[in-house]
């Protein structure tokens, strides 16, 4: 049996109409909304199937009425980031693509005869990505593209580490990278890391934000005060870099998104 079920709910609140997918979860243990770039709203309700239909609305519109300025606050700002990251214009010459929070041009130039795989390149003082396609290479930009992003990400992420996890007193078992949709990296008790490849997009400083966060968590699992302490001591302005990730969010997770994500 299915641990929830959903249903499309349009509610009628005090600021027009809002649309949202309202979810049953046998999992869940209280009423909470999340804010998707790619499904909207979504709230989820405690009690699964066992929970019946009315009391589930009842409970959900309530919910979503008390946050409905909350929630309408998260679709604007989500639309204003899809916007901008729309005016970088389509995957191709001309684009505009973020590197280590920078803007750069999208260029393409041709690899030299008999190259078999295309390469990447940066030409900094121009801010340019330079993509060298190559005939014998089957692979679609956009493959090109994250292959070479996450690629970035390791190396910045593996500096990171090596200039932090020794004050902190860890040492990673393993290292991920990959392509989550609400996290920017992770850890496990058994001292294993995995962090989003995205974060090659973003400003040096916000990566190494991430990185001494869940470094911190092989020490501290929970985000007491003991924990943020030891953040701070490494960040002082760790504030200051999630709140830029969480403000570029929607635009950083839509850079060469591929239908239906990618597991790995």
């Amino acid at each position: 049996m299915n641990a929830f079920s959903e249903e499309a709910i349009q509610a009628a609140l005090p600021h027009g109409i809002l649309a949202y997918t309202l979810r049953r979860s046998a999992r869940a243990r209280r009423v909470r909304v999340v804010v998707d770039p790619r499904r909207g709203v979504l709230v989820t309700v405690p009690g699964g199937r066992r929970l019946a239909a009315r009391e589930g609305r009842r409970i959900a519109a309530e919910f979503v009425r008390e946050r409905e300025l909350w929630i309408r606050r998260h679709l604007d700002r989500q639309a204003r980031q899809l916007a901008e990251h729309a005016a970088r214009g389509p995957l191709g010459p001309g684009a505009r693509l973020r590197l280590g929070g920078i803007d750069h041009t999208l260029a393409l130039v041709p690899a030299p005869p008999g190259t078999r795989r295309a390469v990447v390149l940066v030409d900094s003082g121009a801010a340019q990505v330079i993509v060298r396609p190559a005939p014998r290479d089957r692979r679609a930009l956009e493959r090109v593209l994250r292959e070479w992003f996450r690629e970035r990400a390791r190396s910045a992420i593996e500096a990171a580490i090596e200039l932090h996890a020794a004050a902190l007193c860890v040492r990673p078992v393993a290292i991920t990278i990959r392509d989550p949709r609400s996290r920017w990296g992770s850890a496990s008790r058994a001292g294993r890391l995995s962090f989003s490849w995205r974060l090659a997009l973003a400003p040096p400083e916000a990566l190494e934000t991430v990185v001494v966060h869940e470094l911190a968590h092989l020490r501290v699992f929970g985000h007491g005060p003991g924990f943020w302490a030891l953040v701070a001591g490494q960040r002082p302005d760790h504030l200051v870099w999630r709140r830029w990730l969480r403000d570029h969010s929607v635009e950083l997770h839509a850079v060469l998104e591929m239908p239906g994500g990618e597991a790995a």
